[in-house]
């Protein structure tokens, strides 16, 4: 049979590509059929991806797809911390920052990355072991089906740290949270727990990640129980606050994380794709995904330029103060910013320099 493959027997050195086989419903395994585990290893990071490992998630999801042994795919990461925190802010300060020509040519591969999972003809299950944030949220929400252990927190952090959510937050968002919803996280970068996520539609199923005294709990730093607040509102997944966070990040304390209740999960909706008929599997989800590839082939070309433009002036500030500054302040004065701009000062060096946080 012919190899449709890009590049055959290609070694992955960034992250691991695993065919895992597949399970029926009695979990036995299945001859001959697999799942492709496609899984993010840089966890001393969070899992951030750099301009190779870009290159080799190409790869791996062009392998899957064209393997025809493979039932679906399985996108997940290394450890318990962290799915992905989107690009590395270390690569970006030191090489990228002020280099705008070479960014755009990054993000033709990013471009190419978050297209290969749109494209990919086997459904796509983002396994979410930790926080999604930024970039991270953006490729795990181009995936079909999202499963999280409810530790994790998802959001953007662009105008925070010098960005904009234009990798696909902007056009994946709207589609499934609504305008407003979008907005909020889109531009206040307030992360969203994974009951929160789970409540506004961004995630299909969650389960409890930590265990304590031998027995699963809800991720006990958040509001896990529909109420109405002083304002009638309901609210689930709400961070609590003073005495109640005390008390739940002492229960974390005690506890440990533990995925086995995810990874059933995913194999639970593993098996139920491979229980279908695969052209007619293959179809539907093709149908079922164009929104979002509409709403992102509209968008990225002139995404990809304003990213690369932006370079210079505030992602070249934000992603240097987020390297550069101390762990507890990685972000500029903003009202600062906001003042000398004001004034109609220009983004130089010494600008930079000045509003990048240093150490005490």
């Amino acid at each position: 049979m012919k190899s449709h493959t890009l590049v055959d027997g290609y070694a992955y050195k960034l992250i691991r590509y695993e065919l895992r086989p597949a399970r029926d419903a009695a979990s036995a395994e299945v001859p001959r059929l697999f799942n492709a585990w496609i899984s993010l290893d840089n966890p001393s990071q969070l899992n951030s991806y750099t301009t190779d490992t870009v290159k080799e998630i190409i790869l791996a999801f062009r392998q899957a797809s064209m393997d025809r042994s493979v039932v679906a795919v399985v996108f997940t990461a290394t450890g318990d911390k962290a799915f992905c925190t989107g690009g590395n802010t270390k690569e970006y300060a030191e090489y990228y920052a002020g280099n705008p020509q070479e960014y755009r040519q990054y993000m033709r591969l990013f471009n190419d990355m978050v297209s290969s999972i749109l494209a990919c003809d086997k459904p796509v299950i983002a396994r979410v072991n930790g926080m999604r944030i930024g970039g991270g949220q953006e490729i795990g929400m181009a995936c079909d089906f999202t499963i999280a252990q409810d530790l994790a927190r998802f959001g953007q952090a662009g105008p925070k740290h010098g960005s904009a959510a234009i990798g696909g937050a902007t056009d994946f968002l709207p589609l499934m949270v609504g305008a407003e919803r979008a907005m909020e996280s889109g531009t206040l970068c307030e992360p969203w727990s994974a009951h929160k996520a789970y409540r506004l539609g961004v995630v299909l199923d969650i389960v409890p990640g930590l265990k304590v005294d031998g027995a699963f709990v809800a991720n006990p730093l958040v509001e896990t129980q529909r109420y109405l607040d002083e304002y009638g509102r309901i609210v689930h997944g709400e961070p609590l606050t003073g005495a109640a966070l005390a008390a739940g990040k002492a229960v974390v304390a005690r506890g440990a994380v533990d995925l086995s209740l995810l990874d059933a999960k995913v194999e639970a909706m593993c098996t139920k794709l491979m229980t279908t008929f695969p052209e007619c599997l293959t179809k539907s989800f093709e149908e079922l995904r164009k929104p979002k590839i509409d709403a992102w082939n509209r968008n990225k070309e002139n995404s990809r330029a304003w990213l690369a433009l932006n370079m210079m002036a505030e992602a070249r500030t934000g992603f240097r103060a987020f390297n550069e500054g101390p762990k507890e302040d990685r972000e500029i004065d903003f009202v600062a910013l906001r003042q000398r701009l004001a004034k109609g000062e220009g983004w130089t060096e010494k600008m930079i320099e000045e509003l990048i946080p240093k150490a005490q």
